[in-house]
């Protein structure tokens, strides 16, 4: 590798506490070379973000220090110049892109003023040239019609092209290096192509050198020069991608890519294993259900409104102790799907039957029935519990109103509950924020088995998990499903562990189902031209396979986010 555009050596960041201090970054090296993609990968807490915040002095906590070492910026001492300087170096030399970019980008802002601020506060542009400037870039990161949406709101955008407009708004200050935190993690895999591509083409276009915070090694395979691997605020091993990955030394780097839910080869591919039905009845029956949302049109009488087909006459029948899995890219129709199904969102029109209850015909029955004997796990696993609550609590809040257990047994049947997924019995006593992503999710299934449901559906609920953490929740799901037989619809954007954990796919486009049937028939044999783009967009983590950037059999997520730009 040519002279580094970035050097850090030995660096040690501590937190200062009460009772001493304590190594979060613990002397770690590396280098980034001039126009390379650095993969920074790591579990949950293993310090990859906090790593890239000190390299920029953005620290979470004042409790927080650099207690030593080195952070070069073409040969300049980062570590050593004032605060005023470094306001200078962020955005003008280091750019930063985060995994959420709803949170970071002003919602009462337009998304082009926002790009705008940065240009005129480093380059010094006037107004207008600074808007000129702004509209460049937008066209640069991909928006199709750059001058009127520059005037446009976060909200009015979807989740791929807000991630756009946050990278604009980092290269507005034209900067040298990009840190690019988790970018795709919410995104499905479509969109999250797309933006990998762009990724790719703006460090080809502007010479750049970027860091990719991922915990997906399919992503850091197809899209990185270099690998670091970070555990416990260490770098275990570092190198090029294709001697990590096909030549790794740490035990950890060794699980990492073992847990990484690759899809098989058609040549190997098997049938996943199939239970004994119980019934021939369907547990779950949906007839031609249409969820239609209106939108836009006057306070009064609605004038110029518009409705927008969320689910189109979908038909679906799901027996007892199946496991579904529905993939789609965004605005596809699955979470409304499932919301429906739960009496979540109104039904426009269609029949939703829950073991042969009628939910539009019989509502009030319906309803309750649902509440006792469904459940649902959701994708932010921090968010969907109670913060002010212990996991215990929790749990015994459930019981109580559902009234299974008598309230003497409360205790004895939380202990269970934290056993059933893997949770020592100690958890009961702990609140949400001093528990991990996957601890929280753990909690948040044992939430939905306190009603003893015949039906769970997870929504996207490992999207947010780092590789490892997502392997064992899959294995406590396919466990509990086999134990229990438990019917789980599993709703998510990876399509590698849908095949590996689910019985049966089933494909959404557009608020339609356009393909289902078995897993390995799916995945190995699709039939229609979306299926196959979905399957052909996931990152793998054999790093001489293209990274497809766009999709040419259809243009779906062209008119996902079309809709949403309106």
């Amino acid at each position: 590798m040519s002279e580094p555009v970035l050097s850090v050596r030995d660096l040690v960041v501590q937190a200062r506490l009460d009772n001493g201090a304590r190594r979060l970054i613990d002397g770690v090296s590396l280098d980034l070379g001039r126009g390379e993609i650095l993969g920074l990968v790591g579990e949950s807490g293993s310090g990859k973000s906090l790593l890239c915040r000190s390299l920029v002095r953005l620290l979470p906590s004042s409790l927080l220090k650099i207690d030593s070492g080195s952070i070069r910026l073409e040969g300049r001492e980062l570590t050593e110049i004032s605060d005023a300087e470094m306001l200078e170096v962020r955005g003008g030399e280091i750019g930063m892109i985060f995994q959420n970019p709803t949170s970071h980008l002003d919602p009462v802002m337009r998304i082009g003023d926002q790009i705008a601020e940065g240009i005129h506060y480093h380059q010094g542009l006037k107004a207008r040239e600074a808007r000129a400037a702004a509209i460049e870039i937008l066209e640069q990161v991909g928006f199709p019609d750059p001058k009127r949406q520059y005037d446009s709101y976060p909200h009015e955008f979807s989740g791929g092209m807000r991630q756009r407009a946050m990278i604009g708004v980092a290269l507005s200050c034209s900067p040298k290096i990009l840190i690019a935190d988790e970018p795709t993690t919410a995104l499905d895999v479509t969109i999250q192509a797309q933006i990998l591509r762009l990724l790719i083409d703006i460090r080809d276009k502007r010479g750049l050198s970027i860091i990719l915070i991922t915990h997906d090694l399919g992503i850091v395979a197809q899209t990185c020069d270099r690998i670091a691997v970070m555990r416990s605020g260490r770098v275990l091993e570092q190198g090029p991608k294709r001697t990590i990955l096909s030549r790794p030394e740490n035990p950890y780097t060794i699980d990492l890519i073992n847990s990484h839910p690759s899809l098989p080869d058609e040549a190997v591919t098997q049938s996943g294993p199939t239970r004994a039905k119980t019934s021939a009845k369907p547990l779950l029956e949906i007839d031609d259900l249409r969820v239609d949302f209106r939108v836009g049109g006057g306070f009064y009488r609605g004038s110029g409104a518009k409705t927008i087909g969320a689910v189109s006459g979908v038909s679906l029948q799901i027996m007892p102790g199946e496991t579904i899995g529905i993939v789609g890219e965004s605005g596809s129709g699955k979470s409304t799907l499932a919301r429906a199904v739960l009496g979540l969102t109104p039904i426009s029109s269609g029949h939703v039957t829950f073991d042969g209850v009628d939910l539009t015909q019989q509502k009030s029955a319906g309803l309750a029935k649902l509440r006792r004997e469904t459940a649902m796990v959701f994708q932010d696993p921090f968010n969907a519990l109670n913060p002010r609550l212990t996991i215990g609590q929790t749990l015994a809040e459930v019981l109580k109103v559902h009234g299974k257990v008598a309230k003497a047994d409360i205790p004895a049947r939380i202990g269970e509950l934290l056993d059933l997924v893997g949770l020592e019995r100690e958890f009961a006593d702990r609140k949400p924020r001093s528990m991990s992503g996957g601890q929280c999710q753990r909690a948040g299934i044992a939430r939905a088995l306190a009603v003893n449901p015949k039906l769970i559906i997870a929504d996207e609920c490992v999207a947010a998990l780092d590789v490892t953490i997502q392997a064992q929740i899959i294995d406590l799901f396919r466990e509990l499903t086999r134990r229990m037989n438990l019917t789980l619809i599993f709703i998510a954007h990876d399509l590698a562990i849908v095949r590996d954990l689910c019985e049966r796919t089933i494909v959404m486009y557009r608020g339609e189902i356009v393909e289902e049937g078995r897993s390995q028939e799916i995945f190995s044999r699709p039939k229609h031209a979306y299926t196959a783009a979905l399957i052909a967009a996931i990152p793998d983590i054999d790093p001489d396979k293209p990274l497809h950037g766009e999709r040419d059999a259809t243009p779906a997520g062209q008119t996902q986010s079309a809709k949403r730009m309106r």
